[in-house]
């Protein structure tokens, strides 16, 4: 069975950002923690599917009956590291009613007109769900830092707003999941190659990949900056490796199983008496 291939350690140990992390050294290919290989790591994944789904339909119950509590899981990736398939196999076991998904392209000119933050605030969960950011509020310092669309001084401001925007949110009920997909250049340049050689996938090639992809060493330093001025106890990064596709979302299951048994959710209690409910359903 697939319950026989597990993880060695906690993922959220093995892959959160620690003092003194390195993306450079961070190796895409490895597998931490999972002895296992891509037939047991599906199966693993399908196997906790429904411990998943269980544990959201938990949360959102408790939100039924007062509870504040909430999970933003936040994808960064280059183009074509696998958030599509993570929300797909992942978030995609959970009741759709109870994810609300939020993908942040490049903002309108209504959103350059306020505040970088402006946008993201009014899309965070509400109590009960699973909000899940496709790109988040960090594409702010990451193609700004970049392409030096934004000062050093506005950079060090916008880190020190991120901070305070997510010490605001864990302290209102959030449990906030940061995840960077980690894939080499050399695996983008396969998976770009491979999607220009199925006619089903054209749709999902755009020449604008091929332009930040010659920005591969900058996005690396600019995803380090982030790391180094945004990890913090309350809202740790996690740095997942993503060039096998199949560990990349059952490491991402197992943060988000981790992060709801974090809150230990139980089931409400209402003001109802069963027995005499139950008399009344056997008369009706």
């Amino acid at each position: 069975m697939a319950d026989d291939v597990k993880f060695k350690d906690r993922p959220s140990d093995l892959l959160k950002v620690g003092k003194g992390f390195s993306l450079k050294a961070a190796d895409p290919d490895e597998t931490p923690g999972y002895p296992g290989g891509k037939s047991d790591g599906e199966l693993l994944l399908g196997d906790l599917d429904e411990k998943l789904a269980g544990l959201q339909e938990r949360l959102f119950a408790q939100s039924l009956y007062g509870g504040t509590k909430r999970i933003l899981l936040i994808l960064q990736a280059m183009d074509t590291a696998g958030k599509g398939g993570i929300i797909k196999h992942v978030v995609g076991a959970m009741n759709p009613q109870g994810v609300k998904l939020r993908s942040f392209k490049a903002p309108t000119p209504e959103e350059k007109s306020y505040d970088f933050l402006w946008r993201i605030e009014k899309e965070v969960p509400p109590a009960g769900a699973v909000g899940v950011f496709d790109r988040s509020h960090y594409e702010d310092v990451l193609i700004h830092r970049v392409h030096r669309w934004a000062s050093p001084e506005e950079l060090e401001r916008r880190y020190s707003a991120i901070n305070e925007f997510e010490a605001r949110q864990t302290a209102a009920g959030t449990r906030i999941v940061k995840v960077m997909l980690n894939i080499s250049r050399e695996e983008q340049k396969a998976r770009l190659l491979a999607r220009l050689d199925d006619p089903a996938k054209h749709w999902k090639y755009s020449s604008n990949d091929l332009k930040e992809r010659a920005f591969w060493d900058d996005y690396m330093d600019a995803y380090q900056k982030a790391f180094d001025k945004t990890n913090s106890e309350l809202a740790p990064w996690h740095v997942v490796p993503a060039n096998k596709k199949w560990y990349a979302r059952i490491a991402v299951q197992h943060l988000l199983l981790d992060a709801l048994e974090g809150l230990k959710l139980q089931w409400p209690a209402p003001d109802l008496d069963v027995e005499l409910e139950r008399d009344l359903v056997e008369r009706s």
